[in-house]
């Protein structure tokens, strides 16, 4: 099997989770440019920003067509995270190779286990918001208000999921998702979408911080697994919006767990 077909079928899984689950593709990029593509550490992080990047862009365009994007409280989302993502992009270039191989295995195998812990404690569904969707959290006319515990939530989990993207190059879709549907009460239907409009973000401003460090992935091996990506990614969307994705959802659990397992053996002996 030569790189590019490996690009292009690893690319179209990466895409079709983005698209139909809101996130949890983006954790197998580094992987397969790592591991199948030849790539080191570095520039794969990097590389996996466009992937990222571009696919969510797309997803969340089909999406918002479809009617399940909150544009407003993702755009909100998104660059509340912003710092998160520059502090992360920066510390990335500052740690050695083998640390950071390591650190994206443990968030693998993290990931891993609270998606499957997931699918079964809930049988595979995902819960719905519990608020009304213009339930402002902070207000200042006719006088300030404010829901400081749903704030402080979606400060904290913005800012992680800006130094996930920024570090690691994943989109932190695994902690948008639950986020939307936790801190701003957005049912599974519109947080799936919606996160895509902060994984857009996010990535975007982490790759223009990892530039300006001077990594360089191998383009056309990026630029083809990004393509079959972003394909697959309006496949996902449209596929979210007329079918019930919790097979896909468990599926897809086990597949992460499996990449995770793989990429901890490889990495963390590395440190030694």
């Amino acid at each position: 099997m030569t790189l590019t077909l490996i690009a292009l079928v690893a690319g179209a899984l990466i895409g079709l989770s983005l698209g139909a689950l809101g996130g949890g593709g983006s954790i197998l990029a580094v992987p397969v440019l790592v591991y199948l593509l030849g790539q080191d550490p570095s520039a794969a992080t990097t590389g996996s920003l466009v992937i990222v990047g571009v696919t969510s862009l797309l997803g969340a365009a089909t999406a918002y067509r479809a009617g399940n994007v909150l544009l407003g409280r993702g755009v909100a989302f998104g660059l509340v995270a912003v710092g998160g993502a520059v502090l992360g992009a920066t510390l990335s270039t500052a740690v050695p190779e083998p640390v950071l191989m390591a650190a994206f295995a443990v968030l693998m195998l993290v990931v891993g286990g609270l998606m499957v812990l997931r699918q079964v404690r809930r049988g595979g569904s995902t819960p719905a918001g519990d608020a009304r969707l213009d339930d402002p959290i902070i207000t200042f006319s006719p006088t300030f208000a404010c829901q400081c515990p749903r704030a402080l939530k979606v400060l904290v989990t913005a800012t992680v999921v800006g130094l996930l993207t920024g570090f690691l190059g994943v989109g932190g879709g695994f902690l948008v998702v639950p986020a939307l549907t936790l801190a701003l009460a957005l049912p599974m239907g519109y947080a799936a979408g919606t996160s895509l409009v902060v994984i857009t973000i996010t990535s975007a401003v982490a790759l223009v911080v990892r530039a300006g460090a001077g990594a360089h992935p191998d383009w056309s091996l990026v630029l083809v697994l990004t393509a079959a990506s972003a394909v697959g990614g309006v496949l996902g969307a449209r596929l979210s919006a007329r079918t019930d994705t919790r097979r896909l959802a468990a599926a897809f659990s086990g597949l992460v767990v499996l990449v995770a397992a793989a990429t901890a053996v490889q990495a963390i002996p590395a440190l030694a």
